[in-house]
């Protein structure tokens, strides 16, 4: 498909269709609106390569998330997905599993100028090591928040969503609070185990008791909470760093006749589907998982279309607790 067969169904110049490829603001609205619809009627593919030696810009980007099968993660991908669409753009997606050596072979992407920006969603412990790669390169890391760290990032007061917790379930009665957390290499896990345990000592808590999943799943979960249950003093509430974790939890407890949340309270975080379909249904921490992915492009772009550094800012976006039938 050529650009003379689009300029004649259009019925204007070759010279138009080509400004309108290439987003120049010089052209009418009405001639720009017959050319659409004959790139749409015609269902024209502009040439990815051509049009990057002319912009110097490839229209990708990359999106480097640690496990794509965390449903959190797969909520983020879709805000930047829906927002770099909006803006022209596609994103190539890499699943890293937090290895550092697949992180280099994505970001060979990055230096290779085959796309224009990435977006992270690595451990904080990784940043150095990336910002080693990635250099002065457009770049969001994505649900970590580190206020000291020179990469913008967007995420949310992990702290103070789970003193919030703490409080909730604290003002039902209960007074014997565990955490189940994951991998202390995540900001986002250090900052939950945090706001936990400041929400034990402002309330002057003694029960303290901590269990860290081997994995971010539905089978740790519950292997977590069975471990929990063999102590000589059983929790009365249990609160998990993740919604499939929490899911995990309720499924142990049920399978041990524990009443929920009479005997043993449940809250998980994320705010994701599953939440919504445990039995019971779980309270959860939500999180504005599209509105950061959303966000995360927004400041890439901006880095990317400045001539000039940009200036690093950290979003901490609100989060919203969802109280259900789990406490």
């Amino acid at each position: 498909m050529s650009v003379q067969k689009i300029a004649k169904l259009a019925g204007v110049s070759v010279a138009t269709v080509s400004r309108v490829l290439n987003d120049s603001p010089s052209v009418k609205a009405v001639n720009k609106e017959k050319v659409l619809a004959a790139i749409k009627a015609l269902n024209y593919q502009p040439n990815l390569l051509a049009r990057q030696l002319r912009t110097s810009r490839t229209g990708m980007i990359l999106a480097m998330v640690s496990n794509i099968a965390n449903p959190f993660c797969a909520a983020v991908v879709k805000g930047i997905e829906r927002e770099a669409e909006k803006n022209g753009y596609r994103i190539l997606l890499c699943n890293t599993e937090s290895d550092l050596e697949r992180s280099r072979s994505c970001l060979q992407l990055l230096s290779g100028k085959m796309v224009d920006g990435v977006i992270t969603m690595d451990a904080i412990s990784e940043l150095p090591e990336l910002q080693n790669i990635i250099g002065d390169a457009p770049w969001v890391q994505c649900a970590e928040y580190d206020p000291d760290s020179s990469v913008s990032s967007v995420s949310i007061d992990d702290i103070s969503a789970t003193e919030f917790v703490i409080d909730q379930l604290v003002k039902t009665g209960k007074k014997r609070i565990a955490l189940i957390n994951h991998d202390l290499s995540y900001q986002y896990a250090q900052h939950r185990e945090l706001g936990y345990l400041d929400g034990l000592k402002r309330h002057g808590l003694a029960y303290c008791e901590i269990i860290y999943a081997d994995e971010l799943d539905y089978l740790s979960g519950k292997e977590a909470v069975l471990s929990l249950l063999k102590n000589a003093q059983r929790p009365d509430a249990i609160l998990a760093i993740s919604d499939v974790l929490a899911a995990g939890v309720i499924n142990g407890l049920n399978e041990l006749n524990v009443a929920i949340p009479e005997d043993i309270a449940v809250v998980g975080f994320d705010g994701i589907d599953i939440s919504q379909i445990t039995t019971p249904s779980l309270s959860t921490i939500q999180q504005p998982c599209k509105e950061i992915g959303e966000m995360a492009f927004s400041l890439l772009l901006q880095q990317i279309d400045s001539t000039s550094s940009v200036k690093r800012v950290h979003h901490l976006l609100p989060w919203t607790f969802i109280k259900r039938q789990s406490s």
